[in-house]
Parts: structure tokens; sequence; C-alpha cells
């Protein structure tokens, strides 16, 4: 898989912690990878390979596991929101960027905000991809 794509997993599992909590993510996980594998198999692709799901799995949890510390950096920076009041597609984005941009040293500022914008404009609504960028501007 391609950074892009991997980092496109990592948000559609990460998402999963805004409806399950913390102790349900190892079960979460499961579930995650044996719905891509379904996918693979109906879209006749190939299926993830192991490097691929234990970079998935261990930056996903990395987040995690630091999820207060982001959220906290996001309500301080964010003038005007809390993560409280923010969507939850573009508050995982969020989650993800700065986790990147502060912990992740292999992934430069810069790339962390374009992607971020990018999964915004994808999965976001109208305003995301404006919203995201505008709070990790700060961040850089």
């Amino acid at each position: 898989m391609s950074r892009r794509e991997l980092r496109e997993q990592i948000f559609k599992y990460i998402f999963r912690i805004e409806f399950n909590d913390r102790e349900e993510m190892p079960e979460q996980e499961q579930f995650f990878f044996e719905a891509l594998k379904m996918e693979a198999q109906e879209n006749e692709a190939q299926e993830i390979g192991d490097e691929d799901a234990a970079y998935i799995s261990n930056k996903s949890n990395r987040i995690i596991e630091k999820l207060d510390e982001i959220d906290g950096m996001i309500n301080k920076q964010a003038k005007g929101w809390t993560t409280q009041r923010m969507g939850k597609v573009d508050l995982t984005i969020l989650r993800l960027a700065v986790y990147e941009i502060v912990f992740d040293k292999d992934v430069p500022t810069g790339v962390a905000i374009n992607e971020a914008v990018e999964l915004a404009k994808k999965f976001g609504q109208e305003e995301s991809s404006g919203f995201v960028n505008g709070v990790l501007a700060k961040f850089a």
C-alpha cells in the first residue's frame, strides 16, 4: 500500500474510537482487519500484507495512547472550538495529523498537513478542508 492508502486506513481505524471505549479497541482492530479482508475479496483486490497491517495497527495504537495529549493540543490551538464541538470526521483527521506533526519525525509537517486536507476533502463536509488546514497551520 502507498503511504496515502495506509494513512487512509489509519484514519478509518482511529475513527472507531468515537463510537467505542478504548478497552474495546483490540476487538475493533480485529473487526477492522476482517472487514478489510472481505472488501479485498469482494473487489478482487490484493489483500493487505502483514507489513502494512502491522504499520496500521502500530501507528493507530500509538495515536490512541496519546489521544488525551493530542486533544489537549488541538483544544489549545483551535480558538473558539473544542474537540467536543468538532465533527467526528474532522476531529479524527486532526488527531492523525497532529500526531504526525508532533510525534512522528518520519513525516514532514507539510506532508502531514497536505494529507490531512486531502482526507478532509474525501471524507469531510464542504468546509472541512479549510477548517482542518486552518487548525493545522497553527502547528506548523
